[in-house]
């Protein structure tokens, strides 16, 4: 069964339609990024499956908990963190933890401090337990605050633009941190992003919307593949000739070949990418001396764009 599955869910505000009939299934354990730029719909989508508002059509489950018939299983079952996620600063980061424990219901005081100290380790902020939470860094308080939203053992995680406003380096550590929590716990992750890098680096696949409305979804690999065509693959050799173009072309995934002898670079166009372990030995074995081998493809931000291009169009 699907960790969350959205059918026909739209959300008007007014005469705005921020969500426009989107349909989505993301699996258990799966990284799942819902990608657009601002205003989008991605926070309004991630609301509506949060239990926060309600749809104004469509339906969704979330852990196999319908969203407006089981708003309160849903609500045990996920964890949020919101764009701007609301931290006591003048509480200490334990004080913070212990607050939001009890809050989901882990009455048993062993229990919450061994769960907190498990946290605050995982997130290398036990050494920082007894300091008040305005004292932190940016890059600290989304931890913490990520570190909040896990504190019940949700299977299912729910990130609002869990890097936006943070410098590169603590994006990167953010980055690392939901991975491993992917890895580790198992968790499913259903990331909201403008910000391709995070998208690129952490989802398996992501669905791309604009004003509310699908513009397309796939892996990253895929969505590059829909505007680049076929693969390229770059060799470039000590020295280029006649015998190792033959060779090449005795590949039966190969498709054009251009060859440049000045700098002796092969561009060949691949009818299948997982031929290039074949390509690279037919040219060892013609006698050729590789010095490096490059794959072009489009950068999912090129893709990105171009897709959001064509939906607008």
């Amino acid at each position: 069964m699907p960790s969350v599955e959205l059918n026909g869910l739209t959300k008007r505000f007014g005469p705005l339609t921020a969500v426009d009939h989107l349909d989505m299934t993301v699996e258990g354990g799966e990284v799942f990024g819902l990608l657009g730029p601002n205003g989008a719909g991605k926070t309004t989508t991630i609301r509506m499956l949060a239990c926060l508002i309600s749809p104004s059509d469509g339906s969704a489950t979330v852990g196999g908990y319908d969203i407006v018939k089981d708003s309160v299983s849903v609500r045990e079952t996920v964890g949020i963190l919101t764009e701007n996620p609301s931290l006591y600063e003048r509480l200490t980061v334990h004080e913070n933890m212990s607050f939001f424990a009890e809050a989901y219901g882990l009455s048993d005081a062993q229990e919450r401090r061994d769960r907190i100290k498990e946290l605050l380790d995982f997130f290398h902020l036990l050494d920082r337990r007894n300091d008040k939470v305005g004292k932190l860094s940016k890059g600290m308080k989304q931890k913490l605050a990520i570190a909040r939203t896990l504190v019940h053992k949700p299977p299912i995680l729910l990130l609002d633009e869990p890097t936006s406003g943070l410098d590169p380096e603590s994006a990167k550590v953010i980055r690392d941190l939901v991975a491993d929590l992917s890895q580790r716990e198992n968790h499913t992750v259903l990331l909201c992003t403008h910000r391709l890098e995070d998208a690129e680096r952490l989802c398996s696949r992501v669905m791309i919307i604009d004003r509310g409305r699908y513009v397309a979804m796939g892996t990253p690999e895929e969505l590059q593949s829909r505007i680049a065509g076929k693969p390229i693959l770059r060799v470039e050799l000590k020295k280029l000739d006649q015998a190792i173009i033959n060779a090449v072309k005795e590949v039966e995934q190969v498709g054009e070949i251009s060859a440049d002898h000045a700098t002796g670079t092969l561009s060949i166009t691949l009818d299948l990418a997982e031929a290039t372990p074949e390509i690279v030995r037919r040219i060892v074995q013609a006698g050729g001396m590789v010095l490096a081998v490059n794959t072009l493809r489009p950068s999912l931000e090129e893709a990105y764009l171009k897709l959001i291009r064509e939906g607008a169009s």
